[in-house]
């Protein structure tokens, strides 16, 4: 596709739950697909409704195609049985959530695939080919990923929108189990939409979180070559979020390394970094990373096993590719892939090698569950992240993880005729 100036946010008709049909939106709402915890995240998720959304975006069957199947026909029977409904007219969603001193507002929409659009990380092809493969067989786009831009804040275009929406009655409100209010709006006012789109036009994307969405998205279009520019494949359900106005918030993502044992680990550093081992328990170890100058990690083999990595030997450093910026090869996830993970541990480049966890503890406790290893991570500030993209120099993958993301289930898009 060739590139167009600006964002285009095209509305469309939204699928959403049927209230009378669900014991509440909380119970079949989940976190996004690669955030559930598997299999116990699953499990939870699947017995808190037999609707949960779940079903659809992590399917468990024997092979893969079985699980692609499934979750087609699944979102086919729900929406013959009235479960999920479309809405009466294409709209933009604008998207509230709120938890403690968290405030986050966008809109969610049908993002062109030609925009100016920018990655910051590096994708994984088997989840890629995975995912594709699961909204190829079910004609959807089932969770929105999280895009950011910087507005200038005014009181038109998106931000008015935005702020003007807000004051009327949602479509619907719930709060899910970890404390964050959700609220919805449909805006299909032609007006509205207009001065929304005429403000994008000018404006350019950071993909937050998503990365693998995104070039699900692509690569969904791409294999429909006939596919013109305004067919449903060449857009992608996405949450854009003015971070000049909302910041997000950025979290680490930690890796488990499910066939390294701690003890291996340990050994086979031999000089490479200092360790030292840390009392406590996983707060504290994060609290001790987070005060520590310099790249520095956190191995874990369990709830009473922490040890301080820092001080990498300089010959190490001074050999990681010198082709791309200071700020990428001194960034610790640079460090950690093309140092301990290719040179030191040589673990492969696999999913089955490689877990990425959002949560401390269930990262700790995975490890312990395998008798592998924990790497516990520090965030990466938005600026950093902001500045590579610009240049065209993408993070290791999984380098950051910005929030609030959007609740999955609130709103699905199909891609099919019905509900476009």
């Amino acid at each position: 596709m060739t590139s167009s100036d600006g964002l285009r946010l095209l509305p469309f008709r939204g699928l959403r739950y049927a209230p009378d049909r669900v014991s509440s939106l909380t119970a079949v709402t989940s976190p996004p697909y690669d955030v559930v915890v598997r299999p116990d995240g699953v499990r939870e998720l699947e017995t808190s409704d037999p609707y949960n959304i779940v079903r659809l975006i992590l399917p468990h069957a024997v092979d893969p195609a079985t699980r692609h199947h499934q979750a087609a026909e699944t979102l086919r029977r729900w929406r013959a049985e009235g479960v999920l409904t479309p809405d009466p007219e294409p709209a933009l969603y604008v998207y509230e959530q709120r938890g403690g001193d968290v405030l986050q507002r966008g809109l969610i929409g049908a993002l062109r695939l030609d925009g100016p659009v920018l990655p910051h990380e590096d994708v994984i092809p088997e989840v890629v080919a995975d995912r594709a493969a699961l909204m190829g067989a079910a004609a959807a786009n089932f969770e929105p990923l999280l895009l950011s831009y910087r507005g200038q804040n005014t009181e038109n275009g998106a931000t008015a929108v935005i702020e003007r929406t807000v004051l009327r009655a949602p479509l619907l409100a719930t709060t899910t189990e970890d404390g964050f209010a959700h609220r919805l709006w449909a805006v299909t006012d032609p007006a509205e939409l207009a001065a929304v789109d005429a403000d994008l036009a000018h404006r350019r994307a950071l993909i937050a979180d998503g990365h693998h969405r995104w070039a699900t998205y692509q690569r969904l279009h791409d294999q429909r070559p006939d596919a013109g520019p305004d067919s449903p494949w060449a857009s992608g359900l996405v949450l854009l979020v003015d971070t000049a106005r909302y910041p997000l918030q950025v979290r680490a993502i930690h890796r488990v390394l499910p066939h390294l044992p701690p003890a291996k680990a340990l050994a086979d550093l031999a000089g490479a970094f200092r360790v030292r081992r840390l009392p406590g328990e996983p707060t504290a170890a994060l609290e001790a990373l987070a005060e520590t100058p310099g790249n520095a990690f956190v191995l874990s083999g369990g709830p009473d096993s922490f040890h301080l990595l820092d001080r990498p030997d300089p010959a190490l450093l001074e050999a990681i590719r010198t082709d791309r910026p200071e700020a990428w090869r001194r960034l610790d996830a640079t460090v950690l892939h093309s140092v301990l993970l290719d040179e030191v541990w040589r673990i492969p480049d696999h999913p089955s090698d490689i877990g990425y966890l959002h949560h401390t503890a269930a990262a700790v406790a995975q490890a312990a569950r395998h008798g592998g290893t924990a790497v516990l991570m520090r965030a990466t500030s938005e600026e950093t992240v902001r500045q590579l993209a610009e240049q065209g120099v993408t993070m290791p993958r999984k380098s950051t993880s910005f929030g609030p993301k959007p609740a999955t289930g609130l709103v699905l898009r199909t891609l099919d005729d019905e509900g476009s």
